[in-house]
């Protein structure tokens, strides 16, 4: 499995459920230092960039065989990248894209061959109905995890809902590793 932007609070829960399901986990990250504070929650291969030119690192920890699931948080920069990332038959969710980048080129060629299968992962135009369906099922495939502690939370730092300000500076200084927590007082 490849996760860009491996260190931000989707790409780190992504690594610990990729990891409680027993996969072999590698991320991208612009931070060396975040990615060997993963090496603690598993992550099998950090690699430190914030372009779009990791392919040939992940094919050749893949025996060129490709990844069978790619998360994207990072955005349109780097999705032809993970296509060619991809093992026959992969996936490629897109989760996010923080780079602002919405549009990317698709490389239908690859796309055709290698059968691969692209999605969108995003509650924004779900009912509550719609978002309500998928509770069963993730009750039953990751409670047990999170109940035995194979995932738990990684929460950087905890601010008073008084400082937000703070907190803001804090995420857009771009030194926190999982999530930026705003307590209520």
């Amino acid at each position: 499995m490849l996760i860009t932007g491996v260190t931000s609070g989707v790409g780190v829960a992504a690594l610990q459920a990729a990891k409680a399901m027993g996969a072999h986990v590698i991320g991208t990250s612009g931070s060396a230092d975040k990615l060997l504070r993963l090496k603690d929650l598993g992550l099998d291969l950090g690699l430190h960039t914030r372009q779009g030119d990791f392919a040939a690192a992940v094919n050749q920890a893949t025996d060129q065989r490709g990844v069978n699931l790619v998360v994207n948080t990072v955005g349109g920069t780097v999705f032809a990248e993970c296509l060619r990332c991809m093992a026959f038959e992969g996936r490629l969710a897109t989760v996010g894209y923080v780079d602002q980048t919405l549009k990317a080129e698709v490389d239908l060629q690859a796309l055709h061959a290698k059968r691969l299968t692209l999605f969108g992962v995003s509650n924004k135009l779900r009912s509550a109905d719609q978002r309500a369906a998928g509770v069963p099922a993730f009750v039953a495939d990751w409670m047990p995890a999170i109940a035995d502690g194979r995932i738990q939370p990684l929460v950087d730092r905890v601010f008073d809902f008084n400082d937000l300000p703070a907190a803001q500076a804090h995420m857009q200084s771009n030194q926190h590793l999982g999530k930026i927590v705003l307590k209520i007082v």
